[in-house]
């Protein structure tokens, strides 16, 4: 994939992630940039999106809210994470399928 594909999917993916403030900042194109650069597959930060996110939403509800994530960068240590995870993507799409009740539920 090209450079500026990859960095297309991986800033609409993070824009798209639930808790992101959604707006694209220079040093988010240089993460992306730079994760491309390293080689990180872009179907790695899909997960390590999912389960920042997964992790954000299992907190318990008398807890007070997170902030809005506002960097790309807040994710560098679950990219990390995934990267050494011994984990088959169906573990990634039942976060995502859990996710994805959780936010349609009434």
């Amino acid at each position: 994939m090209e450079q500026s594909e990859y960095v297309r999917q991986v800033l609409e993916a993070y824009c798209a992630t639930p808790g992101t403030a959604g707006v694209v900042r220079r040093a988010d194109r240089s993460f992306a940039n730079q994760l491309h650069d390293h080689g990180v597959p872009l179907t790695t930060v899909e997960n390590a999106l999912i389960l920042a996110v997964a992790r954000r939403s299992a907190r318990p509800t008398d807890t007070a809210p997170l902030g809005t994530i506002r960097s790309l960068a807040y994710f560098a240590p679950v990219i990390e994470e995934v990267l050494q995870l011994k984990v088959g993507p169906e573990y990634f799409q039942h976060l995502r399928n859990k996710l994805q009740r959780s936010t349609s539920a009434p």
